[in-house]
């Protein structure tokens, strides 16, 4: 860097803006984050609600994330984990699919399921391998594999898992929902490389909360942003932003800078600036057309049952094989007791249906206690009571096979202005690190 201080202005305090802050300011720059919400955190906060946490949106982070390892203290998340694989769930049926080798007590009654053939099973675990070790697939290569096709070219989850010979009722049964989860789609025509990116993942790590909830992540990138002399002014929404030159130097030189508009009317000046705003916001203020603004959304709504009852499932996943309302069921406290007072049951249901926002709370809870009743039928629901619903209409940005070709550079915009999101690399939790990681290095390497 130069000798004399650089100023940076960091628009957003989600996890990109947090990461490219602190890298800043552990850098030697002069770091203000400019935040519209009354918190740090963007989508990935907690909030307490009658004792119990309450996530925004049902969230999780893969441990084995390389970003994730690379940006936050895992251990000092204190992380709790989901058990590998799922409850394949439909009206009066209970089957388990888990991996025999990473959940051995599991697998006696994952081998019986009938829900998932004894082919289909072996076929993920055979795909397992090939991500993880480098094995030849079927159709080519483990780069191609890890491409999203046998050729190289993107496709959707559905065609890239049908060429490997899943049959249909596993992608129906099994990958509808669970990467309806994941990707808000059902349809599974989402880019098979977000699949094979979120398969890696999980066959790679554990899929984790942290013990004080998903806010935990972004608290710690708040308090690391903080410790590198970061400044984060909180409700302080950026109206618009302006590239001008100044005069610099005995030569009268020209220099670019960035002035900020805030919506109190005054203004902010910075020799450079990282927009890590959502993407709407971000394409507003940059005019880069190429940030994707077309969203999918979902609405997850948390219950809890009377004191002394639960599921009896342990710490796995619900999927709903039967239809999509909704479409997964997740026992949060059996996973993180902490999230749950005394030791009470939190469960966090996530519908990724259509028609999911037209319906109201009510009409959305009766149809999660439908359907455990009918998966559950030799236990009691009365007393289920809703502790809060979670609309997110923009919860990630579409990802069609194909879509990384269109993602913006991070430095399309013009002059000293750098784009840090993970609509410059995949809609993720790693997305967004890694984001925030390059926008730092664009604007270390721009003043260097």
């Amino acid at each position: 860097m130069n000798d004399t201080e650089t100023a940076v202005a960091v628009v957003g305090a989600g996890p990109a803006g947090l990461v490219a802050a602190a890298r800043l300011g552990e850098a030697g720059a002069d770091v203000t984050v400019l935040e519209r919400e009354d918190a740090a955190g963007g989508r990935v906060r907690s909030r307490t609600v009658d004792g119990f946490t309450i996530d925004r949106g049902f969230q999780v982070l893969f441990d084995s994330y390389p970003a994730a390892r690379a940006e936050l203290d895992l251990e000092a998340l204190d992380l709790r984990a989901f058990a590998p694989g799922a409850v394949i769930c439909r009206p009066g049926s209970r089957s388990t699919l888990a991996d025999p080798f990473r959940d051995p007590g599991a697998a006696l009654e994952a081998a019986f399921s009938r829900e998932i053939t004894l082919g289909d099973k072996l076929r993920t675990l055979r795909l397992k391998r090939e991500l993880l070790h480098g094995s030849e697939s079927k159709a080519g290569t483990l780069g191609d594999v890890r491409s999203g096709s046998a050729n190289g070219a993107d496709e959707s989850i559905r065609s890239f898992l049908r060429d490997r010979g899943f049959s249909e009722a596993y992608l129906d049964r099994f990958v509808a929902p669970f990467y309806g989860g994941i990707t808000l789609d059902r349809s599974l025509s989402t880019s098979a490389r977000v699949f094979v990116e979120t398969f890696r993942a999980m066959s790679d790590g554990r899929t984790v909360v942290p013990a004080a909830g998903m806010g935990a992540i972004t608290r710690q990138l708040a308090d690391r942003a903080r410790d590198a002399g970061c400044t984060i002014r909180l409700e302080t929404a950026v109206e618009g932003l302006t590239v001008e030159e100044s005069a610099t130097g005995d030569t009268n030189a020209r220099a670019e800078g960035v002035r900020l508009r805030l919506a109190d009317g005054s203004e902010t000046v910075a020799d450079a600036a990282v927009v890590a705003a959502s993407p709407p916001e971000a394409r507003r203020l940059t005019d880069v057309e190429s940030i994707p603004t077309d969203g999918v959304g979902c609405v997850t709504q948390w219950y809890t049952l009377p004191p002394g009852r639960s599921l009896g499932i342990g710490p796995r996943i619900l999927l709903n094989a039967g239809d999509e309302r909704p479409n997964t069921v997740a026992p949060l406290g059996a996973v993180a007791p902490e999230y749950a007072p005394d030791g009470r049951t939190l469960l966090a249901a996530t519908f990724v249906d259509d028609d999911a926002f037209d319906r109201d709370d009510a009409t959305l809870a009766a149809e999660t206690e439908r359907a455990l009743a009918s998966w559950f039928p030799e236990r009691s629901l009365d007393g289920l009571r809703t502790l809060a619903t979670d609309r997110t209409p923009f919860a990630q940005f579409a990802q069609p096979p194909g879509f990384r070709e269109t993602l913006p550079d991070p430095t399309a915009p013009a002059g000293p202005v750098v784009l840090a999101g993970e609509y410059t690399r995949w809609s993720s939790i790693q997305g967004a690190l890694a984001s925030g990681r390059r926008a730092s290095e664009i604007v270390l390497e721009s003043v260097a």
